[in-house]
């Protein structure tokens, strides 16, 4: 059995498709995104669609890069955590 290290390295891990962490109120709301942005794109032009393809590319890309340092972060607070509790005497 590989270690939980491993496992990320392998790729085996993936926190930011980790479903179980949606909650009802989460798969709900995107739902809703999605059929209002189905809707929004049925009424552009082919000009505004490209535009708002562009937009889209770009907010995924800075959701993402959001989201690893909200991961980076947390993993380092965790970290700490962790070695604040091992190295507490009692």
């Amino acid at each position: 059995m590989m270690s939980i290290i491993q496992e990320l390295w392998h790729g085996n891990i993936i926190p930011q498709e980790d479903s179980r962490t949606n909650s009802k109120e989460m798969k709900e709301l995107l739902g809703y995104m999605s059929r209002h942005h189905e809707d929004l794109e049925q009424s552009f032009t082919d000009e505004q669609k490209e535009i708002f393809e562009k937009f889209h590319d770009c907010w995924s890309e800075y959701m993402s890069l959001g989201e690893a340092a909200i991961f980076e972060y947390a993993f380092k607070l965790g970290a700490r955590i962790a070695i604040a509790i091992v190295s507490e005497t009692e």
